[in-house]
């Protein structure tokens, strides 16, 4: 096959994308990045010469129009997502879209809409499926590790939503932006619970907003938090499981990230060091025991579970390249192993229930 020709709108040097996106593309032989835009032309032609990329555009529409691009990262802020997949799908180009896909439930009913009528294939950036360590815990599981299921518990915490942020993330702390801890740190760490142990049948939630001011910094200003900063879950999955998560907003002094997985023969424990919490970025740790353990150790993850992305690649843009290498995979050989936009619709109906649940005070059902 030949390489798949890619191109990045919001590539800036500091953004997620340099981050993740890039590092991922080029660790693999699948693709090529080919086009980069941004904003400004002085930031595009800045990125285009630091990651190596022949073209740089400041208008998204000529990136959208390269005849070398044959997918479209749209990796920028929510609010931004509806106008550029539009342009984008509206082009016939294969989608890219980072998670969330729209600021709310009916913008990303919209563009999955625009993409059934496209007839292309997209792709939603929920990559937590795609860690080596999660696929290996869900095959564990699967295989019996732990017997059955009984229940799991997530504790973790999102980085962004403390007390303090800059300008140039403020945007987040006004629930109209669709870029909540909910949203973002709080679903991308679902989808692994629900990718390894299967769906909800049921939610409840309670949803806080403990902080109603943050600081930011770099003006000397504070500015309203809209967005719950408190994110608690809890619920019955198809298997009869029980789950409890909680999200924090900010960080702990103690742990950022415990995954327990329990069974009726094992217990599996994923955790993070330091102070990332962000399960879909972090360079997990899989531990476990069973049947007669009395303790956990550690669990090596096969390398096979890596290939064909280097085992090296920085935990950051290690599930991100892992994405990537199963798209090229399945535009090889006709499998639909990455998710698309029918799924990130069901996700958004999953944050509905959330939100449903923690206003009404009732078990919802996901739909």
């Amino acid at each position: 096959m030949k390489k798949i020709g890619v191109g990045v709108i919001g590539a800036s040097s500091q953004g997620w994308a340099a981050i993740s996106h890039i590092p991922a593309l080029k660790a693999l032989s699948d693709y090529e990045l080919r086009a980069i835009s941004t904003s400004r032309r002085e930031s595009a032609e800045l990125a285009a010469k630091e990651f190596d990329v022949p073209t740089a555009y400041d208008d998204h529409r000529d990136l959208i129009a390269h005849p070398g691009v044959d997918l479209v990262v749209v990796a920028v802020k929510v609010t931004h997502h509806h106008a550029l997949v539009s342009a984008a799908l509206e082009a016939g180009k294969m989608v890219y879209s980072e998670w969330p896909l729209g600021v709310d439930l009916r913008e990303a009913a919209d563009l999955t809409d625009r993409a059934r009528a496209a007839g292309v294939r997209t792709v939603i950036g929920l990559q937590a499926r795609f860690s080596p360590v999660v696929r290996y815990a869900r095959d564990l599981v699967a295989n019996g590790y732990v017997g059955r299921v009984l229940g799991t518990t997530l504790i973790g915490s999102g980085l962004s939503w403390g007390a303090e942020t800059d300008r140039a993330h403020a945007y987040i702390f006004d629930a109209a932006n669709g870029a909540t801890l909910l949203t973002a740190a709080g679903m991308h760490a679902l989808e692994a619970v629900n990718f390894a142990l299967g769906d909800f049948a049921g939610v409840s939630a309670n949803l806080v907003n403990g902080r109603k001011e943050v600081r930011v910094v770099d003006e000397g200003t504070t500015i309203p938090v809209t967005t719950a900063d408190q994110l608690s879950v809890t619920g019955t999955l198809d298997s009869g499981a029980a789950v409890s998560f909680f999200y924090r907003g900010g960080f702990s002094r103690g742990d950022n990230l415990r995954w327990e997985i329990n069974g009726t023969e094992g217990d599996l424990i994923l955790t993070a060091p330091g102070v990332n919490g962000n399960l879909q970025a972090a360079d997990l740790k899989l531990e476990g025991g069973r049947g007669a353990d009395t303790v956990i150790a550690e669990i090596a993850v096969p390398g096979h579970y890596f290939d064909p992305v280097p085992r090296t690649l920085a935990a950051l843009p290690q599930n991100v390249a892992q994405t990537y290498a199963f798209l090229a995979r399945d535009l090889r050989e006709g499998t639909d192993t990455v998710p698309g936009f029918d799924y990130a619709l069901e996700r958004h109906r999953l944050v509905e229930a959330i939100e449903r649940a923690s206003r009404t005070g009732a078990v919802q059902l996901p739909a």
